[in-house]
């Protein structure tokens, strides 16, 4: 009976839309590892011939058919377009369904083409192959390859028209084998060999290269059906079964490389690991070191302290009675006899209670400590990052020392053997490295001291800059005259308005006026108080003018005009009050002399200056911020270049401010502070900073800084007050403006408002500071 055909349904329809893929795609595909067909992978470029390869496929498909044949089933499909390969052991599955195949071999379309010419010349680029275009010039056309292939694969007596039976799918395996031994350079090569194929004509490099399995294809394809061996003598033959052992060994071979590769990957990975925990333990031991240096110097200054250490009540009864012979932390230095005792009972007894009132009790200092213990348990990581940060930049510079010292002992010797000049170095190195620590322990306390000093900004005062006939109430700069007695104030309302401190801060009213107000014909960018003349306050406008005025008259009586474009900042110098300075969007910098007309010095720059200011012990020499993102040092008897460039800011520099006479703190649009040791490099160029400040936001407006006793004060673009501390890169203390909707009363988040201005009340803990909307707060650290 024949074996009846089968429905032509698959898992997979590789003649229709698949035959549009990218044969490149479907080679790089087999390359990374992916499954592709069995006619994909027999046509990819530069196929190496691997006999135990080969032959595994050829078994693995061979099974599969007999598999079909047992069960009374032709395959008829049992073509390479029909199966899958998977590397890396060249796994083969058959992708149409065995059961019911149909015996005329249709595999998913591909008998479309079932009439295509073998012997026609293959489609050039463009010519409808679809993208199965070639790769390097070696990979076939797919889609032309699955029209032909049909025609390779169909036995003699199918062409006659006759059913396909057992034999038929023997002679496609011996077709099959073929193509495995065989690879061709050329479609038109390949073309040539499989026409060739159908007469029993093989190439002549398969009959010299492969005898055994040239003789067994042409076994499998003899032109008589009944002459084909069957299936089961197909597997039993002794081609198949001379490779399996090597084929076997081929695979333990592979599955050897791939569990020593996969262990390789495994040790990388283990040691990487190993390496970088190894790396976080030396930095570890290191950070520890610095610890317990730390701790043992704080223990060594405590014992050194003594008395200071230990208070207690009968301490204190015993430094207020007289029974201690100096009593300077009573306020007296006198001795007491015992004649005089009774008449010298009350003045001691009132020495006791005076002492009792300003030396702290134990108690109080204990609760004191508490306090401070709690917010500092608040701020720990905070803390911790600055003090790790500020202790690896000390322990860099001893680093550098001591390689600098050995650098000079080998020059010296002329070798690395250790000699008395060298020991030398070594202990006084060591002797001045104990007074760095001793010096760095004291200033982190100084600066922890002071980041507790205050837990917050209270608002002490507040007064609105409002005009009722100017709708912009932005208020561009603040200031204290030369006592603190008064304040004033100027922004694009185009006036200057003087207060009086102490009647804003006792009397709480609504609405404050000004002792003196002047006006002027532009918007007011900044104000300058003189240090020395206090009733002179200097300004700068939005049209380049820059003017002194005299308060206690209300009028300019000096003017300059030579800026061609708006003045950013104007300042006094502190200890020649005659001069000033002031920087413009055109690039320069005019040094002026309230004695002599027109200006007495020019620095030209190549972008905007946005901020200038005098360094506090000398008229010589002042700072520059601009818009180029560089802070310009500047010896005015020599403008014709900076003595230093500052260089790290991201964005425009917008105020420069001296902290002392060798200290710089920057602001810029880059949402940073930065602070610079002017002391710290010999050069001209100065790119690492002391400290960065960050945790406001500033990436567009000039939002004011202030200097006090090392503490910082900036604004921010979220309506926010910052106070920082120089020793510490974060926030001490924020104070954020409220901003109430008139018509509902309640708070609202107005993103458009920003602080403009800050201004220090001296050397004090009181802070003046303003906003977009005209809003000015006294704030005060509390």
């Amino acid at each position: 009976m024949e074996p009846s055909r089968g429905a032509t349904g698959g898992a997979r329809r590789w003649g229709e839309a698949e035959t549009e893929v990218d044969a490149a795609e479907e080679g790089r595909r087999a390359e990374d590892g992916g499954e592709v067909s069995l006619r994909e992978w027999l046509d990819r470029p530069g196929r190496a011939v691997e006999a135990a390869e080969c032959v595994h496929v050829f078994r693995q498909v061979a099974e599969a058919v007999a598999v079909a044949h047992a069960q009374g089933v032709a395959v008829g499909s049992a073509r390479p377009s029909c199966f899958v390969v998977s590397p890396p052991f060249a796994r083969v599955a058959f992708i149409e369904s065995a059961s019911g195949s149909d015996a005329s071999g249709s595999c998913s379309g591909s008998d479309a083409s079932e009439d295509a010419d073998p012997d026609a010349s293959p489609p050039r680029r463009g010519d409808g192959a679809g993208r199965g275009e070639e790769r390097a010039g070696k990979s076939f056309p797919l889609k032309s390859v699955l029209a032909m292939e049909l025609n390779w694969y169909t036995s003699p007596e199918e062409a006659d028209d006759s059913a396909a039976t057992f034999a038929s799918d023997v002679y496609r395996l011996g077709v099959l084998l073929f193509e495995l031994f065989c690879t061709f350079e050329t479609m038109e090569d390949k073309m040539r060999a499989m026409a060739n194929l159908r007469h029993r004509v093989l190439p002549p490099q398969l009959l010299l290269k492969w005898p055994k399995e040239a003789s067994f294809c042409q076994l499998l394809m003899h032109p008589v059906p009944e002459t084909r061996p069957k299936m089961s003598e197909v597997l039993q033959s002794e081609f198949l079964n001379q490779s399996r052992n090597s084929l076997e060994e081929r695979e333990a071979a592979l599955r050897l490389r791939e569990e020593i590769e996969e262990q390789e990957l495994l040790l990388d990975f283990l040691q990487q690991l190993q390496k970088r925990k190894q790396d976080m333990a030396d930095s570890l031991q290191d950070t520890v070191a610095f610890l317990s240096s730390d701790i043992n110097e704080v223990l060594h200054q405590q014992s050194a302290l003594g008395h200071c250490v230990n208070f207690s009540p009968d301490l204190d009864k015993e430094v207020c009675s007289g029974t201690v012979e100096d009593q300077s932390d009573c306020g007296s230095r006198k001795r007491f006899r015992p004649e005089l005792q009774g008449v010298d009972m009350e003045e001691n007894n009132r020495s006791v209670e005076e002492c009792s009132r300003t030396v702290p009790s134990s108690e109080l200092i204990q609760e004191n400590v508490l306090s401070k213990s709690s917010r500092l348990m608040k701020n720990l990581k905070k803390l911790e990052t600055a003090y790790f940060l500020t202790r690896s930049k000390l322990a860099k510079q001893v680093g550098n020392q001591i390689n600098s010292c050995n650098r000079v002992v080998k020059r010296t010797t002329g070798s690395a053997v250790g000699t008395e000049a060298s020991s030398i170095d070594d202990f006084s190195l060591e002797r001045q490295y104990g007074r760095r620590q001793r010096g760095w322990v004291n200033s982190f306390l100084e600066g922890l001291c002071k980041y507790l000093s205050f837990s917050k900004l209270k608002v002490r005062a507040e007064l609105k800059h409002c005009d009722s006939l100017n709708s912009s109430n932005l208020v561009c700069s603040v200031g204290f005259d030369r006592d603190r007695e008064f304040f004033a104030t100027a922004g694009v309302n185009k006036k200057i308005k003087v207060f009086e401190y102490n009647m804003i801060v006792n009397e709480h009213r609504d609405i404050h006026y000004p002792v003196v107000e002047m006006s002027n014909r532009s918007k007011l960018s900044c104000i300058s108080w003189n240090s020395y003349m206090k009733s002179h306050i200097a300004s700068s406008d939005f049209e380049g003018i820059v003017q002194v005025w005299d308060v206690t008259r209300s009028q300019v009586f000096v003017e300059m005009r030579e800026h061609e474009r708006r003045v950013w900042s104007v300042d006094f110098s502190i200890v020649d009050p005659t001069k000033l300075v002031s920087g413009s969007d055109d690039g320069s910098v005019k040094l002026w002399d309230m004695n002599q007309a027109g200006s007495i010095g020019t620095i030209k720059t190549r972008a905007n200056v946005c901020s200038v200011q005098f360094q506090p012990d000398t008229a010589r020499s002042i700072a520059i911020g601009s818009a180029d993102h560089k802070i310009y040092c500047y010896d005015l008897r020599h403008i014709r270049a900076p003595y230093c460039t500052l260089v790290g800011h991201t964005k425009t520099v917008s105020y420069v401010k001296y902290l002392d006479a060798s200290t710089i703190v920057s602001a810029s649009t880059d949402n940073s502070l930065k602070l610079w040791d002017l002391s710290m490099s010999p050069g001209r160029i100065i790119d690492s900073p002391v400290q960065t400040f960050k945790g406001h936001t500033n990436t567009k407006n000039f939002v004011g800084l202030s200097i006090s006793d090392g503490y910082i004060a900036t604004g921010s673009e979220t309506n926010e007050v910052f106070v920082y501390h120089k020793e510490f890169p974060m926030p001490v203390l924020a104070y954020k403006f409220s901003v109430t909707d008139p018509i509902s009363g309640q708070e609202i988040d107005d993103q458009s408002q920003f602080i403009s201005c800050v201004c220090w009340r001296g050397q004090s803990s009181t802070l003046l500071s303003a906003n977009s909307s005209g809003n000015i707060k006294i704030l005060e650290m509390d």
